[in-house]
């Protein structure tokens, strides 16, 4: 894994202190900026994986421009997005924003599995055995023209013992780890950050939603026993799955909540601002007898006669929005399966995203995927507003999680020839490198 295609790494918090981070969650139907208070806490008090508390000190939440499916396709008009929510953070938090932390939706997310031994010659397992099994995992390059996101250890093995997770001071002839690997798409993650790094901000790491999703979301039990969580956003739909407490895959398919709001616009030849509407008040995936009887006003999409509104069945819209939302659970139960992990699943799945709040979907998840469902919202975070409490937050609250794992992540130590992410290496950033390898 080496330093091409390699994103800005976070350095591992210390858990000892408090101190301010900011988030960039940078989605195709909204962009939202967090600053948040991290206090340290006891373990016993802390939920898993964390080592700080939470709180909530600012907040910008604006409409995204220039995103399609979870892509940047304009930079002037994302640019705008990030800087009007970045600004209102700021001021509701009264402090200056330099850095963040950015979430990575689109791009086609995918991940890769290596695996790597090393000889123990029947010694103990020391610190500097792990460090060369990390550093021969590091020597296999990741798929070109794609960056990687995380690159996590899912367990070592040490001659045919495997499932390992801390295999220090034990004896052996070989020790091996397994890395999975998250990717995405390289064009997608530098145009991502040059739309940041324009707005004056430095990107300190670029995390995969699912992954943020899941830390935000996720209890002890669910991540021990193996849980899918699918995130339905505006443009993706992405999913991540978690076993024995580790991030083990994550994957996501081009098609979101706008999907089934174009199909209604279509459908009923009204605005997509009132098919939104529409979807949000009225809408379901499941009908019940009452709907044939019950209307909804459908205004006219025609500037002509803009005040003309006819009224139809909720039934009608239904029909509409099932065919979509049935679509897009079928292609996720597709992609578990083909991924091999479904076994590790079992029966649960936890929903989050914007999408996930339309009402039946839980139902419908539990009659095409026959698993246990529940709708996550962020779990541990002081200071969220009630109407950003729900499943459309779940990531920004996962990537203020983040920094309190990224110490579990092993990459390759940038070399010489490392690419920033605008795609140029600045005169300051070469000449820092050589200051520090001269003395």
């Amino acid at each position: 894994m080496n330093g091409h295609g390699l994103t800005p790494r976070m350095k591992p918090i210390s858990s000892r202190r408090g101190f301010v981070m900011s988030v960039l969650d940078v989605g195709t139907s909204k962009t939202v900026c967090l600053v948040a208070q991290l206090e340290p806490v006891r373990d016993a008090e802390a939920l898993r994986g964390r080592s700080h508390r939470m709180k909530i000190i600012g907040i910008g939440h604006q409409k995204s421009r220039g995103i399609k499916n979870g892509v940047v396709v304009d930079l002037d008009a994302a640019e705008h997005s990030i800087r009007l929510a970045v600004d209102a953070a700021e001021r509701m938090a009264r402090v200056e924003i330099r850095s963040v932390i950015v979430s990575m939706t689109g791009g086609r997310l995918q991940s890769e599995a290596y695996n790597a031994e090393v000889t123990l010659r029947g010694q103990a397992v020391s610190e500097n055995d792990i460090r060369r099994v990390f550093e021969a995992t590091s020597h296999t390059g990741a798929t070109p023209g794609r960056s990687m996101l995380h690159s996590l250890p899912t367990g070592f093995s040490i001659d045919q013992t495997h499932h390992i997770r801390d295999p220090h001071g034990m004896m052996g002839q070989k020790l091996g780890v397994d890395m999975h690997v998250a990717t995405s798409d390289d064009y997608a993650v530098r145009n991502l950050m040059l739309a940041v790094e324009r707005c004056h901000l430095n990107v300190e790491a670029v995390v995969s939603s699912p992954y943020a999703s899941g830390l935000s979301v996720l209890v002890d039990d669910e991540a021990e026993m193996g849980v899918a969580i699918i995130d339905i956003g505006g443009g993706t739909t992405s999913m991540g799955v978690f076993a024995n407490g580790v991030f083990v895959h994550n994957d996501a398919i081009a098609v979101g909540g706008n999907h089934v709001t174009m199909d209604i616009a279509r459908g009923l030849s009204t605005s997509v601002s009132h098919a939104e509407r529409l979807k949000t008040l009225h809408g379901s995936t499941l009908a019940s007898s009452s709907d044939e009887h019950e209307t909804v006003a459908v205004a006219a999409v025609d500037e002509d006669d803009r005040d003309r509104v006819t009224h139809i069945p909720r039934s009608q819209l239904i029909r509409i929005i099932r065919p979509r939302v049935e679509e897009i659970l079928e292609l996720v139960r597709d992609r578990l399966k083909a991924s091999g992990f479904s076994e590790a699943v079992g029966r649960r799945i936890v929903l989050t995203g914007g999408g996930a709040q339309m009402t039946g979907l839980v139902e419908l998840c539990r009659i095409i995927l026959s698993k246990q469902v529940r709708v996550g919202r962020p779990l541990g975070v002081q200071g969220l507003p009630d109407a950003v409490k729900g499943s459309a937050f779940s990531v920004p609250v996962g990537l203020l999680v983040y920094p309190q794992v990224a110490g579990l992540e092993h990459f390759e130590p940038r070399s010489s020839g490392a690419m920033l992410g605008t795609g140029t290496d600045g005169y300051l950033s070469r000449m820092g490198r050589w200051l520090k390898e001269s003395f």
